[in-house]
């Protein structure tokens, strides 16, 4: 993987993006040069740099935003090809926008036409390349676990899914205890280890111990880190391939002494409530008709206001109040008090099934986000009444609330939609993930990662 803004990359990713640039602004060149040879223009006094440039950008972030490069897609060219038309088409529609509002003729209807139609049989036939001749498994690092218990277990589990960038070559029984990896070797049984790791052509050695006292082989790991193979502990493992903190291993001094929580964060800070309040601004000034129609509809619908306030927990454990449009019956929690959505719940209106798919409810909580008291990006925002009974329950949910809450965050588009204590659990270890790993980078991939969300309806209830 690269890491790129403190944020892990696949290889393959990486690769398949950087042809898929290329290969777009190829598309669009040939858009221009078929059209010209239609009409009989002369190319050769256009300079079209900043055109292919601004195409191939703009429809490699509709990619992106549809996940086109998530891991199904990655995996499946039919997934993939869905996807893709409906990123080219979203593609087409925002490069005619922006080309209407700087007035100027850069792309004609029938160059895009030609253009998105190259796009195609280009991206197409790049993932045939890259997915059929290559494959994911030429990019996936040879790892090597020392462990033979629980913990190496589960890393052989996760190793078994087709999405993930490695692949486990042996396990090393560091103890006489009884091996749940009946495969192991035990260490006794290997006389050089360094020399094991060469001929094994291994890449990294994970850490996976159960009991790490008094137990960890310091002069191996020595040996192997000096002949430039990667050691990794086992929850910093995790977090790179998992994008998540993993509650079940973590500690507090991993969460001290690893990479993460920057103190250097000032001008990303001031960035990001720069890009807040422009952003919530221009949000409420294009919806409000949206938000007046379906508060209206609301309104007819069931009885009782079209808006609610209800309190929720913010930045360093503060208290505000989200203004939402109602999506339940106003008599929803007079019985029971503070209850978990349900799947199907019947005390979601007919009007409230549908805003809570497309997230229109969702909308006047930008006014949360221009007063300061949330972000766009960052852990959704709980009720006091889960949170006490969660920070009793799960650890370290408290850290959560070090950064401000979001309309949308990692949680959100890495975990369906959960109302339960362990779907808590599941989201805070996304969520201590965003804190511990922030950067405008992260924020940029969740804000269009999002539009997958909404658009394939990932999550909603």
């Amino acid at each position: 993987m690269v890491r790129l803004f403190k944020h892990y990359i696949p290889h393959a990713v990486l690769l398949l993006g950087l042809f898929d640039f290329v290969l777009l602004a190829g598309a669009a060149e040939m858009g221009w040069r078929v059209r010209a040879g239609q009409i009989g223009l002369d190319l050769g006094t256009f300079n079209r740099q900043w055109e292919l440039a601004g195409f191939a950008v703009i429809m490699l972030t509709a990619m992106i935003a549809v996940g086109v490069y998530g891991s199904e897609s990655l995996r499946s060219l039919r997934y993939a090809g869905a996807r893709l038309l409906v990123a080219l088409s979203l593609g087409t529609i925002a490069i005619s926008f922006v080309d209407w509002s700087m007035r100027g003729g850069h792309f004609w209807r029938s160059t895009l036409a030609y253009a998105m139609t190259a796009s195609v049989l280009f991206l197409v036939a790049n993932r045939l390349l890259v997915g059929g001749i290559l494959g994911a498994h030429a990019f996936r690092r040879r790892v090597l676990v020392l462990g033979s218990g629980h913990r190496a277990d589960r890393l052989r589990q996760l190793g078994e899914r087709p999405e993930v960038g490695f692949a486990i070559v042996g396990y090393i029984g560091m103890s006489d205890a009884k091996p749940v990896i009946d495969e192991a070797i035990n260490r006794s049984a290997i006389h050089n280890l360094k020399r094991f790791v060469e001929n094994l052509g291994v890449s990294e050695v994970v850490l996976a111990l159960e009991e790490r006292r008094n137990s960890l082989p310091l002069s191996d790991l020595l040996r192997i880190k000096t002949a430039g193979v990667h050691v990794n502990d086992f929850s910093s493992f995790i977090e790179r391939e998992t994008g998540r903190v993993d509650l079940d291993t973590v500690n507090p001094s991993w969460l001290i002494f690893s990479d993460g929580f920057s103190s250097g964060r000032a001008v990303s800070s001031v960035a990001k409530r720069l890009f807040d309040v422009a952003a919530s601004c221009l949000l409420l000034l294009f919806t409000l008709p949206l938000i007046l129609i379906f508060a209206v509809l609301v309104k007819i619908d069931s009885k009782g206001p079209a808006f609610f306030r209800q309190a929720r927990v913010g930045l360093y454990g503060q208290p505000f109040h989200v203004i939402k449009l109602r999506s339940m019956r106003t008599d929803a929690e007079v019985a029971g008090g503070a209850q978990w959505a349900t799947k199907d719940d019947p005390r979601v209106t007919r009007v409230g099934r549908f805003i809570r798919k497309v997230r229109i409810d969702e909308l006047p909580q930008a006014w949360s986000v221009l007063k300061g008291e949330m972000s766009f990006v960052g852990p959704r925002p709980e009720r006091p009444e889960f949170v006490a009974d969660l920070e009793d329950k799960l650890p370290y949910y408290a850290e959560r609330h070090m950064v401000k809450p979001g309309i949308t965050g990692w949680a959100q588009i890495n975990y369906p939609y959960g109302a339960s204590i362990e779907d808590s659990r599941h989201k805070l270890e996304y969520d201590l993930y965003y804190a511990k790993n922030y950067t405008p980078f992260l924020d940029l991939l969740i804000i269009l990662q999002t539009l997958r969300v909404v658009l394939w309806r990932e999550g909603a209830r």
